[in-house]
C-alpha cells in the first residue's frame, strides 16, 4: 500500500461515536502511522481512536480505550507485535487483533496465530480489502490475504503433521459449532444454521476455547484441523 503524503496538521485519532467502530493502530514508523490512521478514518463506519508507536505503549493505552479492533505491526522495537498481541488478548479477549506485516513468513504467521491474532494481512493489502477485513473480523471471521491463507492450507497438507496433542472432549453442539467455524462461518451464520441465538453460540465458543486451551477462533480451527483423524 502506498504511503499517503504527510499533511501539515496531523490527526492520528478521532473521537469514538456510537455509529463508528473503534480501531487502534500499533505501528512504529511515523509516516505509516499517519497514513494508516488517515486511511482508517476515511472509512465511514470506522474511527481510529488510538495510535501507538510501540508494544509497551499499546499495553498501557489500548486497555484504557478498549477498541473493538487493533491493527498490529509485527515488527516493533523491543517488544514484537506477536508478544504484544498475546498480552493484549489475555487482558482484552473480545478485542479483535489483526496483524499487519510486509513479510509473509510462514513461521511468523503461525506464531501470530498461536499468540491469539484473529487475522493476518500484508501491508500491501488494498484499502477496500482492509475495510472488508475489519468488517469480517468483527463479524466473527478470520481475515487473511489469499497468499497467507494459501500458506496456512499448504502447511496442513505437509506430511508428518503432528497429532500428538490430547483429544478434547466436546459436546455434540460444541463439535457442530467448531465444524462450522472451520468452514469460515461467522457467529451469526452459525446461529442461523443451528437455530440458536448469537449469545448461545458465543457461550459455546467460550467453552470450546476453555476445553481446547486456546484464546481465539483461529487457534481453535487450527488445532481442530491439525488433530482430527
Amino acid at each position: 500500500m502506498s504511503v499517503m503524503k504527510r499533511e501539515s496538521v496531523r490527526k492520528p485519532a478521532e473521537p469514538a461515536t456510537p455509529d463508528r467502530i473503534t480501531v487502534a493502530l500499533v505501528e512504529d514508523k511515523p509516516e505509516l502511522r499517519e497514513s494508516w490512521s488517515r486511511l482508517i478514518n476515511s472509512f465511514p463506519e470506522f474511527a481510529c481512536v488510538c495510535v501507538c508507536s510501540s508494544g509497551e505503549e499499546a499495553l498501557r493505552t489500548i486497555p484504557t480505550v478498549r477498541p473493538q479492533a487493533v491493527l498490529m505491526d509485527i515488527f516493533l522495537p523491543r517488544m514484537s507485535g506477536i508478544e504484544c498481541t498475546g498480552r493484549l488478548k489475555a487482558s482484552l479477549p473480545e478485542t479483535q487483533v489483526v496483524i499487519l506485516t510486509g513479510v509473509d513468513d510462514d513461521e511468523l504467521v503461525f506464531m501470530a496465530l498461536e499468540a491469539g491474532a484473529d487475522g493476518y494481512l500484508l501491508k500491501r493489502t488494498k484499502p477496500a480489502d482492509l475495510q472488508a477485513a475489519l468488517r469480517d473480523v468483527l463479524s466473527g471471521g478470520a481475515p487473511m490475504t489469499s497468499e497467507i491463507a494459501r500458506r496456512v492450507v499448504e502447511s496442513f497438507r505437509r506430511p508428518g503433521k503432528s497429532r500428538s496433542q490430547p483429544a478434547v472432549r466436546l459436546s455434540a453442539r460444541e463439535e457442530e459449532v467448531l465444524i462450522l467455524l472451520s468452514k469460515g462461518y461467522a457467529n451469526k451464520e452459525i446461529a442461523d444454521h443451528m437455530s440458536l441465538s448469537v449469545e448461545t453460540v458465543g457461550s459455546h465458543l467460550k467453552h470450546i476455547y476453555e476445553k481446547m486451551h486456546v484464546r481465539s477462533r483461529v487457534e481453535a480451527v487450527t488445532r481442530y484441523i491439525t488433530t482430527r483423524p
